[in-house]
């Protein structure tokens, strides 16, 4: 007989059920009470077939990876040597786990990657039973990313579809989501007596009831935050709206300021705070810090009254009406103006339109992750094709406009593992509240989108990227961004998702005039929400002045800069921002309607 190892990794102790019938209490109460919470989501709209609903992309992704199989069935040896390589590969975990629990000491077959927090709990390494679900699912993963790498035959489109789906697929089925799988559910189980999962399940009926037509789980504590009170606290005031927008200029903290004001145009598909989010993480505060007389638009959240909005009227009623009363508010011919995300690619959208019409209202551009080119613009086009926009548009006339819980929900699929997965397993199974974040209830505090500004933003950007074609027109003319001649500053980020930094740096190229590009590390929010902090040096920036084809070759020869990008920004914004001035108070030409953060920004989505 072998004898055990005294260097193998040590069992846990048995789990101990201390009052059994509190147990059986409460697993009864659990299977009463969730008849009635799965009959309530059964009627929901989630479970119906509609654009971005759990069933639509449920039945498109069976037709989607159904491609994907029925090119393997049709070539049986590769099949064959497929099905295989997944059998040896978990018989060799089986006999592994095995020799382990003889005592043997033994390598793992899988590990999961660096930062993989799903499997941080030390049981997942220390308990066999735990430690085989985890590597047979790692192992199980890994080959079908190997399997879909290997298919041939697949257009790029079907092949990044294929790729999605099969993300969304592996991220639900990881042991972690499952109580008899994951130890720590396991273990507050046992040590609850049950009552986490029923507690799980009244946090379940509740994100139900405080859902509108998709489930929004809850990913932070949303009692925690309030607009106005610990959230978009800078200083300032409402010096002009319309049925669009609201716009904010802040409160000088400098006895002097630039004399060129700037225009800041965050996305119109959530709220602007992003850059004013706590007094340590506002860019806001950052900017008015360094001297410059700083306006940000807040848009309206809008409803049906608003659903012939076009993007064009977004675009003239909004960032250009914004733009003249910055010009009449400072007494100047010229501001510079900042883009992000969406709203950037408005500014480049109308920054083409002004220069075929001659016009030249400002000094600079800055744009934000944000994207002119979308050719490759990531897992957002496996949402827009043609039945999908059909879909969508008809949706959309009938109330208007695009709820906000639809676009949270597209986002959160873009990072199923880190977004949804994490929150059901901390909410639902483990019974817990999440805790305080303020990205995250920004994240959740959505916005709606009126149906013709976004029917037109989906099918003439990201399904025919005409902008990038040069074959836009905006009110009769035609969009040339070669036209485009004044400096811009470009940034994008390293680990974006949803303005990927091939994407940016692709469309960059399009402009007329001198391009700084910049790189940042992390993505799309906490790329560009980065403040400077000597004490914690969180991410970094690259530089590069050289020019360059790819994105590859600009890399390779850039500067490395550790923290935030804010300061060389700023640097660089001064330089094309005039002398410096008397600070200029809000209001004092176009006079003041509220305090900031205003009342748009409080409407709810």
């Amino acid at each position: 007989m072998q004898k055990p190892n005294p260097e193998a990794r040590p069992e846990s102790a048995p789990l101990k059920i201390e009052n059994p019938e509190e147990l059986a209490l409460n697993l009864l109460k659990l299977f009463e009470q969730g008849s009635k919470v799965m009959a309530k989501f059964l009627e929901r709209a989630d479970t119906q077939t509609g654009p971005y609903s759990a069933a639509a992309e449920i039945a498109e992704a069976t037709r989607t990876l159904g491609e994907v199989a029925n090119i393997w069935f049709n070539n049986p040896a590769r099949l064959a040597e497929a099905q295989q390589e997944f059998i040896s590969g978990h018989l060799d975990l089986w006999q592994r786990t095995l020799r382990r629990m003889m005592g043997e000491k033994v390598e793992p077959v899988a590990e999961p990657a660096p930062g993989d927090n799903r499997f941080k709990d030390p049981e997942w390494s220390e308990n066999t039973y735990f430690d085989y679900w985890r590597q047979a699912y790692l192992l199980t993963a890994k080959w079908a990313e190997k399997i879909l790498d290997k298919t041939e035959g697949l257009d790029e489109r079907t092949r990044q579809k294929a790729e999605f789906y099969l993300e969304q697929i592996l991220s639900a089925l990881s042991p972690s989501n499952f109580p008899v799988t994951n130890p720590e559910v396991l273990r507050e189980t046992i040590a609850s007596g049950g009552r986490n999962l029923v507690q799980g399940l009244q946090h379940l009926a509740e994100d139900l009831e405080r859902s509108d037509d998709l489930l929004r789980i809850r990913q932070t504590d949303l009692d925690a935050f309030e607009v106005g009170r610990n959230l978009a606290v800078t200083p300032g005031k409402i010096v002009f709206q319309n049925d669009l927008l609201q716009l904010i200029q802040y409160t000088p903290t400098t006895e002097t300021v630039h004399e060129t004001p700037l225009l800041i145009i965050p996305p119109w598909i959530n709220k602007y705070y992003i850059l004013d989010l706590t007094q340590q993480k506002s860019f806001v505060k950052f900017v008015v810090d360094q001297g410059f007389t700083v306006f940000v638009i807040s848009w309206v959240n809008p409803d049906e009254r608003l659903k012939d909005k076009t993007f064009e009227d977004y675009m003239i009623e909004g960032a250009m009406a914004a733009t003249h009363a910055v010009m009449r508010e400072t007494d100047q011919e010229k501001i510079n103006v900042l883009g992000y995300c969406v709203g950037g690619t408005m500014l480049a959208t109308l920054l083409a339109y002004l220069a075929a019409r001659g016009e030249e209202p400002y000094r600079s551009a800055t744009f934000l992750t944000a994207q002119v080119d979308f050719s490759n613009a990531g897992d957002l086009l496996v949402f827009i094709d043609d039945a999908q926009l059909k879909a969508l548009e008809e949706m959309m006339s009938e109330r208007g406009y695009l709820d906000g819980s639809r676009m949270a929900t597209v986002f959160n699929l873009l990072r199923p593992r880190d977004l949804i997965w994490p929150y059901i397993v901390n909410n639902y199974l483990l019974g817990k509240k999440p805790i305080p974040f303020d990205l995250l209830y920004w994240n959740q505090d959505s916005t709606r989108m009126p149906a013709a500004n976004h029917k037109f933003y989906l099918r003439e950007f990201y399904h025919e990227n005409n902008l990038a074609k040069g074959k836009m027109k905006i009110a009769g003319t035609r969009l040339d961004l070669k036209k485009v001649k004044l400096p811009i500053f470009e940034l994008a980020t390293r680990e974006d998702h949803i303005a990927p930094a091939k994407s940016v740096f692709i469309g960059s190229k399009l402009f007329g005039g001198p391009v700084e590009f910049v790189l940042a590390g992390s993505g799309h929010i906490a790329g560009v929400i980065n403040p400077p902090d000597p004490k914690r040096v969180k991410y970094q920036f690259w530089t590069n002045k050289k020019p360059a084809e790819t994105l590859e070759e600009w890399i390779a020869n850039a500067k490395e800069t550790p923290g935030s990008w804010w300061p060389y920004w700023a640097k660089w914004l001064a330089k094309h921002s005039g002398k410096r001035v008397p600070a200029r108070q809000p209001g004092t030409v176009l006079g003041v309607i509220e305090d900031a953060p205003g009342s748009y920004v409080r409407v709810k989505g």
